[in-house]
């Protein structure tokens, strides 16, 4: 028997989240006041307008009943984002800082998703208030927003498991607590604590006050916004060593992090995801680093080397050195790094190594079978044997994410833009990196694009966030006749 759509609870669910945002949203208010900026006056309008429309949803939402199931969970987690971004896009648009609703649009969108990519062509010449918002976008849509809401619902009476099965990533997740928000609460004490330490970090190897604040919260969020324009090409070895450190961190799996902060690291070491994960990060950072040392024989080729590949497995983004000018063969390994992502339950995007792995492992299994079709042998990943569905599952994602960098790489081709720059663009988007190949290569900067590639950069953003799953199945009519 079809159940009838809670949109009450969907209203009042938006609307507590909003509230949430708009209480976010008195931070960079306070720093533009602070700084004596005169986009005061947008923070205000801003701040009173999503302060408005979260209490009509409020209220809209009332009497509804306390009910959070499948459907009405995955229309919330797949609307926050836009819904965030609507409201997070007018500070950007009334105080000039970008006048086109488009740029808008996506240099929000850009931050909320943790993409990183931006389209303001003087990102240093941007108020302090601007700047911190762009942080703090990237941070509240790191570990998700839906996980911080998890541990706030409650309070309103809301419950959050569909919420927080809807939106943490990878093909399974864990609990730390029988009850989900306290889950949700270690993951976020976790995450405000790794922002923290990388700030203070930042600050005594010489980074300012405000720049450390700002590049610990896109660094944890593996969102990539920097305050100059260079991204970090600027700093000395000491902070990029640091922000290469914390980026690594990030990419692991939180609930892995907590485990081995609690005491118990022999959890984390024996996570086969995780091994993948940062074999791949030491690969990756090798291939580099032997191509630069041959290349231009320096020892910083070292650093240079791992920090890009760490930026890009976990799909931070950060440049700490303009890999367009390396060797082809560099830069390719890059683009195809691209692909990857971090862990599972991380902050990054990208495909996750827990699907890498498990694909692995099938392709393996498969040969095995030709050569022996008559046994039995069993795809096994950390000790256990997967089932059939879990497998089909990680195919199936496969097979979508190719197929949308198909169609977006298309889409991009119509707008006039080179194959080789289209499919880096697509990649770079549903992996939620930022940074790309070509002429927006490694500055990460999409002012040039064309609107239709702009609002279809968005789209893929959004759809690499959700994990593809989330979006597809609102329009699929078992879901709602369910």
């Amino acid at each position: 028997m079809t159940r009838t759509f809670n949109w009450r609870i969907v209203f009042r669910t938006m609307g507590v989240l909003t509230l949430l945002e708009a209480t976010f949203m008195l931070i960079p208010t306070f720093a533009a006041w602070w700084y004596k900026e005169p986009d005061l006056g947008a923070w205000i309008a801003s701040g009173v307008v999503t302060w408005l429309s979260c209490w009509w949803m409020i209220f809209a939402g009332r009497h509804a009943e306390k009910r959070v199931g499948e459907r009405e969970g995955y229309v919330i987690v797949a609307t926050v984002w836009i819904v965030y971004s609507l409201f997070g896009m007018l500070p950007f648009w009334l105080s000039g800082a970008l006048p086109n609703i488009t740029d808008a649009w996506y240099e929000t969108m850009a931050g909320f998703t943790t993409t990183g990519s931006t389209v303001f062509t003087d990102v240093a010449a941007q108020s302090h208030s601007i700047l911190l918002w762009r942080a703090f976008m990237q941070w509240l849509g790191g570990l998700g927003i839906i996980v911080l809401s998890v541990a706030i619902l409650p309070m309103f009476g809301l419950g959050g498991m569909q919420l927080y099965s809807a939106e943490v990533t990878g093909v399974s997740y864990e609990k730390l607590s029988p009850r989900i928000a306290d889950t949700a609460k270690h993951m976020w004490l976790t995450y405000i604590g790794l922002t923290v330490a990388e700030g203070v970090l930042l600050w005594l190897f010489g980074m300012g006050k405000f720049d450390a604040v700002c590049h610990s919260m896109s660094t944890i969020s593996t969102g990539g916004f920097a305050t100059h324009n260079d991204s970090v090409i600027g700093f000395g070895p000491a902070i990029q060593w640091t922000i290469m450190i914390f980026m690594l961190l990030s990419g692991i799996n939180f609930t892995q992090l907590i485990y081995a902060f609690r005491g118990k690291p022999q959890r984390l070491m024996q996570d086969e995801e995780t091994r993948w994960y940062v074999g791949a990060c030491i690969v990756a950072g090798l291939a580099l680093t032997i191509g630069l040392l041959v290349h231009y024989k320096m020892l910083s080729g070292i650093r240079l080397g791992f920090f890009t590949a760490i930026a890009t497995i976990t799909s931070t983004g950060f440049v700490a050195s303009d890999y367009m000018v390396w060797p082809p063969i560099l830069w390719m390994i890059v683009f195809f790094l691209m692909f990857t992502g971090g862990a599972s339950g991380s902050t990054s995007g990208g495909m996750k190594w827990v699907r890498l792995g498990i694909f692995a492992k099938s392709a393996l299994a498969e040969i095995k079978r030709r050569i022996h079709p008559n046994a039995v042998i069993p795809v096994r990943f950390n000790g256990h044997t997967l089932h059939e569905q879990t497998t089909s599952n990680v195919m199936a994602f496969m097979f979508f994410y190719v197929l949308i960098i198909v169609l977006a790489s298309l889409c991009f081709c119509a707008c006039g833009i080179g194959f080789d720059e289209s499919l880096g663009i697509a990649v770079s988007m549903i992996g939620n990196v930022g940074v790309s190949i070509g002429q927006w290569g490694s500055s990460g900067c999409y002012a040039a694009l064309p609107a239709v590639a702009k609002w279809t950069a968005t789209l893929v953003m959004l759809i690499g966030r959700l994990e593809i799953f989330t979006v597809l199945l609102l329009f699929s009519r078992s879901l709602w006749k369910k």
